[in-house]
């Protein structure tokens, strides 16, 4: 295995630093299964993982799910999962000055968001237990997977199962797939009940979780349990961590930038006022907004590198080349700090991405490119923008200097330290016209 990276010389001042391909000495040059195997036992060959023919008919079984007509009723969805979290903050600024750490917060309410929107999940389960347990198995599951990939003695399932982190591991892998259980039985009862399933046929696109259940692939045969917990796996995974992440760091972003964050607010204000509703309509109005936000995912982007096994030789312009099968981790974090990709990488300038500015078209990758990008990268920057413009209309956000987030590199970008910010309630208009 190896790690390719766009440039060889790092950023001034990396907040995280990826190996290179000479260092072996961390375990990344093992054997390639290890790697790919270990995103298996928690996820399965869901869209993630699947090459050929069989990927290619998931994608584009899948792909209607994300169909604009299905996604525009979604923005109402996601603006109430974002409204029970910031009354919750508003809650907790009552009781302590104190900053909060977001990201746990945040990741509810991501999971509360695709809960309803591709399961069809009824209420909010941002208070639900189960759901916190949920949260923190992929946490563990993140680190667990990097410290097993850097770790030779690791490599051998046997080995690795009589120890503390295989068997956690196990634990953490049991708790998700029980979840996503749920969440598919719940789905499969409701379908059974009289009317449901001829209503949901009716529907001119169904949802993520309706088109596992109803398809059928070329050949006539139904998706195996199997399969279709793999794919509600990936989904369910992909579609809250990434999420919660590019939320949190945006959040981030703007707190340290306040200048930018107020031409945000003036922006969002002016479009929405008291943001009683936001609408499909609305998102493709705030550019200054939009520009901020991709801004802020080229500084801190979700999953900060991707994989992919060559199925053709490689032969780079300096003369170097790969063969055929090995797998190799592109570095996101690196195209997106290259200085000769972007020019001051460390400074945050949104004006690099104004309407008309010239860039290439891989030089911004937060949800990969190619034929293999991110099936979801809509309905994500949807709720990034819902999330961000409701939190400006709500809230005035400040860092925390106490507590400067460190960035980890993970499957998903975190921080070692977390993610603290004051928050500072903004007056509402509309209730200062009420005491006039």
């Amino acid at each position: 295995m190896m790690w390719l990276l766009q440039d060889s010389s790092p950023p001034k001042k990396p907040p995280f630093s990826l190996p290179n391909c000479h260092q072996s000495s961390l375990g990344l040059c093992s054997p390639q299964h290890t790697y790919v195997h270990t995103f298996v036992s928690t996820l399965g060959y869901g869209l993630l993982l699947l090459n050929g023919q069989t990927w290619f008919q998931h994608r584009r079984m899948l792909t209607p799910a994300f169909h604009y007509d299905i996604l525009k009723p979604y923005v109402g969805l996601m603006a109430d999962s974002v409204r029970v979290m910031l009354d919750k903050w508003e809650k907790l600024l009552g009781q302590e000055d104190s900053p909060l750490e977001v990201f746990q917060h945040i990741s509810l309410m991501t999971l509360d968001t695709i809960m309803k929107c591709a399961f069809s999940h009824q209420g909010s389960i941002q208070v639900d237990r189960n759901s916190q347990s949920y949260i923190q198995a992929i946490r563990d599951l993140n680190d667990l997977f990097f410290s097993r990939v850097r770790n030779a003695f690791y490599q051998n399932d046997t080995i690795y199962s009589l120890t503390s982190a295989g068997r956690w591991t196990h634990r953490a892998c049991q708790l998700a797939h029980q979840y996503t259980d749920q969440v598919i039985q719940l789905r499969k009862a409701q379908l059974q009940k009289e009317g449901e399933l001829e209503k949901i046929k009716r529907k001119r696109h169904l949802d993520f979780l309706d088109i596992l259940l109803l398809a059928k692939m070329e050949n006539g045969s139904i998706l195996s349990d199997k399969d279709l917990r793999a794919e509600v796996d990936t989904f369910m995974f992909e579609g809250h961590d990434t999420t919660a992440s590019g939320i949190s760091w945006i959040l981030y972003a703007l707190a340290t930038h306040p200048k930018h964050q107020e031409r945000c607010r003036e922006e969002v204000h002016g479009l929405l006022g008291d943001g009683a509703s936001i609408t499909w309509n609305h998102l493709d109005q705030m550019p200054y907004t939009t520009m901020c936000i991709k801004e802020a995912l080229r500084l801190y982007p979700p999953v900060p590198g991707i994989g992919r096994e060559l199925s053709t030789p490689v032969t780079f312009p300096d003369g170097r080349s790969l063969p055929k099968g090995i797998m190799v981790v592109l570095s996101i974090y690196g195209l997106h700090y290259n200085p000769k990709v972007w020019p001051n990488p460390e400074v945050f300038d949104p004006f690099r991405f104004a309407p008309g500015s010239a860039q290439h078209s891989h030089a911004f990758l937060p949800f990969s490119g190619g034929s293999r990008n991110c099936i979801g990268k809509q309905f994500a920057m949807n709720e990034l923008k819902v999330a961000t413009a409701l939190t400006l209309l709500r809230f005035e956000l400040l860092p925390d200097p106490t507590r400067i987030p460190i960035p980890m590199a993970r499957l998903v970008l975190k921080s070692k330290n977390g993610i603290h910010l004051r928050l500072r309630r903004l007056p509402n208009p509309c209730e200062d016209k009420d005491q006039l």
